[in-house]
């Protein structure tokens, strides 16, 4: 917990259902998570003495395993784990009941493994690299057969965790809030690309494509990539850094078509778009399947840059009616994800304690919360 991306956005969801839980996080930066879980009775682990930031705790990435597994979660009776790499990993009470949201396994040990190690240009660092992945599997692969049930943000993440860890789940979407944002009336010439600039978000794709193009460009988003984007870059593609909330609300309510380079698990931003009635421009993989309505709300692209560039320069975006992107918007709501998670608690509480009376249990374990624990990631 040192920022506030999508991740976040949707842990501070399932924090409201148990508004008096306990929080558990390998690290946490209160600066940075923008004061927003000051109320919470937070405990980071052992690698809090190190002050970890935004910028630093990629760093510290050999000893999350042994932070996760440090957290002391005896006593608890029910616990939510929040987990795009290594929260599943905690180890509740025997008699726990662990629910594990899931947004992807540990993608660089897993999916993106080889594109990581052959990005390493040093033998000796890609073999302590590939040794490193390969004892991460093992203890991942052990750590998901102690939670009780999985429940994925998507079917890609769906097919994954059976894959990676042979364990079923239920797809229950991540929730937007939805009243953040709204259509306007003033629409610009820019396209928007809203994301963390990272490699596997393929963001250079897009810079090239624009560049190709000649159309403007926003990006906005901070991360490592940043100083190798701004160096390809032409000058109609420009870049925001990480903006504010009223910011990026402004910047999708105007944008001719937000750009979605990645093969997101879900991709939090496409609907966000939406919901501020603008069409989505998509990588034809991942999460964009499930909350892109092709030749609807926007439009789904295959290939690369100069796959990506042809879109674009094929795309009419005034022909997308805003209305049909607020409504398709509108099945991501936070009622609806509220509503389902819930469910699936009861119902993995229900399946722990043997089907004995299932509501009744499930009703009382939410009026106990000085027993109730949530990790993050």
């Amino acid at each position: 917990m040192v920022d506030v991306r999508g991740a976040e956005r949707v842990f501070l969801e399932i924090c409201d259902l148990w508004p008096e839980a306990d929080v558990f996080t390998a690290v946490y930066d209160p600066e940075g998570t923008e004061g927003r879980f000051e109320h919470r009775n937070v405990q980071s682990s052992f690698l809090r003495h190190v002050r970890p930031t935004e910028r630093s705790f990629r760093r510290l990435l050999p000893f999350y395993p042994a932070a996760i597994e440090s957290l002391d979660l005896s006593g608890y009776d029910l616990v939510i784990s929040s987990s795009s790499a290594w929260a599943h990993a905690v180890i509740p009470d025997p008699d726990a009941v662990h629910v594990c949201y899931c947004y992807n396994p540990f993608r660089y040990a897993w999916n993106e493994r080889e594109r990581t190690l052959s990005d390493r240009r040093d033998p000796f660092s890609r073999a302590v690299l590939r040794g490193l992945f390969r004892r991460w599997r093992q203890w991942d692969w052990i750590a998901a057969q102690r939670v009780d049930r999985y429940v994925t943000i998507s079917r890609m993440t769906q097919r994954r965790v059976q894959a990676y860890f042979g364990r079923d789940s239920r797809v229950i979407h991540p929730p937007v809030a939805l009243s953040r944002f709204g259509p306007s009336e003033q629409i610009g010439d820019h396209y928007l690309l809203l994301s963390e600039l990272m490699p596997h978000k393929r963001i250079d794709e897009a810079v090239h494509a624009f560049g190709a193009i000649g159309r403007p460009l926003v990006v906005a988003g901070d991360g490592p990539d940043m100083r190798h984007l701004r160096r390809i870059a032409a000058p109609n593609v420009t870049f925001a850094g990480r903006v504010r909330d009223a910011e990026a609300e402004r910047l999708l309510s105007t944008c001719r078509a937000l750009v979605v380079t990645a093969a997101e698990e879900f991709g939090l931003a496409a609907v966000e778009a939406q919901a501020s009635g603008r069409p989505v421009i998509a990588r034809d993989e991942g999460g964009a399947r499930e909350t892109v309505i092709d030749g609807v709300t926007g439009t789904l692209w295959s290939g690369g840059e100069a796959e990506l560039a042809a879109a674009v320069e094929g795309f009419d975006d005034a022909a997308i009616d805003p209305q049909a992107c607020l409504d398709n918007a509108q099945t991501f709501g936070v009622t609806r994800f509220r509503e389902e998670l819930l469910r699936e608690v009861d119902r993995a509480v229900e399946s722990a304690r043997g089907g004995r009376e299932p509501e009744r249990e499930a009703i009382r374990m939410r009026r106990r919360p000085a027993r109730r624990g949530i990790g993050l990631r």
